[in-house]
């Protein structure tokens, strides 16, 4: 079974259109934060997978659907977990839930490149600790 990392966020005004609804691009920054959150948990940082592996994790897609909409002050989770491993690439599966129920799910697909943004084989290491 997949290792699942859980990340929570509340919704600031900031966040919200006229209607004091997300607006839609917010939730893509929603979800970097969860991965970024993922990284951390791991006791690493972006920094130091580039300084210790010399490589980058970056986005090549994402798919969302939005399936009911969040609100001015409403208290996410975001339940991120990764689905499958490439040689260089890893799909990761987020979804984002209020009070339990899915509101928004995401299909991330997320790329080792070098310095020069070439892809490059994903760490043991990592991917191991990525996995359990």
């Amino acid at each position: 079974m997949a290792k699942k990392f859980s990340f929570k966020v509340k919704v600031y005004y900031e966040d919200t259109d006229a209607g004091g609804v997300v607006y839609y691009a917010n939730y893509l920054k929603f979800l970097e934060r969860a991965r970024s959150e993922v990284i951390y948990s791991l006791g690493y940082t972006n920094t130091s997978i580039l300084e210790r592996f010399g490589i980058l994790l970056i986005v090549k897609s994402c798919n969302i659907e939005y399936k009911k909409p969040a609100r001015f002050e409403d208290s996410l989770e975001i339940i991120s977990e990764i689905k499958s491993f490439t040689k260089t690439s890893f799909l990761m599966k987020q979804n984002i839930l209020k009070n339990n129920e899915l509101i928004s799910d995401a299909d991330v697909h997320l790329v080792s490149v070098d310095k020069k943004g070439k892809p490059s084989k994903i760490p043991e290491e990592l991917k191991k600790k990525l996995e359990n």
